[in-house]
């Protein structure tokens, strides 16, 4: 066997492809094993990835035989490092899924998180704090590191400590839980190291290394400090131009085209892959890409979209979102082909989630038609069922429309600090399609209600009436819709400098800030919205050493 081969369970689920270019980073080949017969019994050194739901992960285990085969190879005293699902299978159980017995590694059962004072799942970069035991310690962590998180259920700390286990936690809303165990050959992680940027492949690389020295800048007992941080995503609008090359584009109330001398040509901003990179080194928390070009022939040959997730993935270790597309659709043969099919495209390419737009208003219009029945089909509810609803995202893009009472529409309204043009007290947000180009009647809060229960994770929330003005997020849009729904939402349109992110995370309970425009012209970095975060006392992730 060669040193430099690192074995990895493929169970086909989730992004691995972000874990296979993070260990081409370090220096190692990657053998994957679908099946122990793989190469299970040359195996040294083992990573377990896992992302989505405990029990079809588990289940996928026993169907592809490594049940017996993974106890033995623990058993032999062989080193294996767990990644979320895969640490959370080394568990007894989850009540994610009852029922479904777990590796029985460490003792315990998982819990969800409790989403009466916070959002669900924990979808941020937070703390892996090592709470020492005797001289053992955990692989290349360190308290002052913020790491990335997406799960909806958590480990106890107590019972793995009693068991032995070296433990490393985060605190989440007052929750503590564990972030990272270990315990002779066994290390695992809550978190993804993979996406964890300079952070993350240290850990990666001191595991692979053995080199199992605590990097903690010292040893937490009873001070969980809470270390989540404030997440700053930058975004890239993406679509052919009119030379049919992909560029990074940014609208003005989504119209991309130059309105000078230029002849109406679609605004280029630069190229996808090199900005990504420089937002990423520029200290980015995620990286979303949306396609707003339209497709070729269908998503599948649309290979250019692909290519870039594909070379974006070799360099940017931070999560990737890519939106367009992600639907149900007819290939160029006649065949169809189903969103999950899509999805699983991307995710392949290099997607850690995928977002949804027009098609989750229509779904969600057609759920309020069957009585607020689910269908078990959407996009939303097929893709997280296979790989969480951490992994979908959806980008709702409503719109103002002023009322001078709440009678005067059968939708939610709010009172506004901002009356309309004849004076109006009262606003209602529409749901639109297509870009902004059609509106419907549907409310914000009736979309982002059916469509957290069809299964979305996350709400990337737009707006219209703010896209391309620099004047700040619409923060009353933003906490209406925070107030009805208890999955995450992105603060998204108007940032035009840092004061803005500054103002909607102290007036907003909004659990990220998106910008564009403000980045790709060049007027603030995202470090410079992080530093004005941090000057004024939010937690931020800073941590810009890429020398791993």
């Amino acid at each position: 066997m060669t040193a430099s081969i690192v074995y990895v369970l493929d169970l086909e689920s989730g992004n691995l492809r972000s874990l296979s270019n993070a260990l081409t980073k370090l220096g190692y080949t990657v053998k994957w094993l679908k099946r122990p017969s793989d190469g299970l019994d040359e195996a040294e050194t083992l990573l377990f990835p896992g992302v989505g739901n405990f029990g079809h992960v588990v289940t996928e285990l026993r169907n592809r035989g490594f049940i017996e085969p993974l106890k033995a190879y623990i058993a032999s005293g062989r080193r294996i490092m767990g990644i979320c699902v895969g640490l959370q299978a080394l568990y007894a159980g989850s009540t994610e899924s009852p029922g479904v017995e777990g590796l029985g590694v460490i003792p315990g059962t998982l819990q969800k998180f409790d989403s009466s004072n916070k959002s669900v799942p924990h979808i941020a970069w937070n703390s892996a704090s090592v709470l020492l035991q005797e001289d053992d310690g955990l692989y290349g962590l360190n308290a002052d590191s913020k790491y990335y998180y997406v799960h909806s259920y958590r480990a106890d700390v107590g019972e793995a400590q009693r068991d032995g286990w070296t433990v490393a936690v985060g605190n989440y809303g007052g929750e503590v839980f564990v972030g990272a165990v270990c315990k002779d050959n066994v290390f695992a992680t809550q978190f993804h190291p993979e996406k964890s940027g300079v952070a993350g492949l240290r850990v990666l690389k001191a595991f692979l290394e053995g080199r199992k020295v605590s990097n903690s800048s010292a040893p937490v007992s009873k001070n969980y400090h809470v270390g989540m941080t404030k997440r700053v995503i930058a975004c890239l609008d993406v679509r052919a131009n009119d030379d049919g090359d992909l560029v990074v584009t940014k609208g003005d109330q989504y119209d991309v085209r130059e309105k000078n001398s230029s002849g109406g040509k679609v605004r280029n901003l630069g190229k996808p892959v090199e900005m990504a990179e420089k937002y990423y080194l520029d200290g980015a928390d995620e990286v979303t890409f949306l396609n707003i070009t339209s497709f070729r022939n269908c998503p599948l040959v649309d290979t250019p979209m692909l290519e870039i997730l594909r070379k974006t993935s070799e360099t940017v270790f931070v999560p990737l979102t890519i939106g367009g597309g992600i639907r149900d659709i007819v290939d160029t043969d006649g065949s169809k082909v189903s969103a999950l099919d899509v999805a699983s495209l991307y995710f392949r390419s290099g997607a850690d989630k995928v977002s949804i737009g027009s098609d989750a208003v229509i779904a969600a219009e057609e759920f309020y038609s069957r009585g607020e029945v689910l269908s078990g089909k959407t996009a939303m509810e097929t893709i997280s069922g296979a790989y969480g609803v951490q992994a979908v995202v959806i980008s709702v893009d409503p719109k103002r429309v002023y009322v001078a009472s709440p009678s005067e529409t059968t939708h939610h309204t709010i009172k506004t600090s901002y009356p309309g043009p004849s004076g109006e007290q009262y606003v209602w947000y529409q749901c639109t399609i297509k870009g902004g180009r059609e509106a419907r009647d549907l409310d914000v809060r009736q979309l982002v209600t059916a469509v957290e229960k069809m299964g979305a994770g996350e709400i990337l929330l737009n707006c219209i009436d703010k896209d391309g003005s620099n004047s700040g997020f619409d923060l009353e849009l933003i906490q209406d819709v925070k107030n009805v729904i208890n999955i995450p939402v992105i603060a998204s349109s108007g940032a035009g400098k840092p004061e803005h992110f500054l103002e909607v995370f102290e007036k907003t309970t909004t659990d990220a800030a998106l910008g564009a425009g403000m980045f790709h012209r060049g007027e603030y970095k995202v470090v410079d919205v992080k530093s004005y975060l941090s000057e004024h006392g939010l937690p931020v992730r800073n941590e810009l050493d890429f020398e791993v």
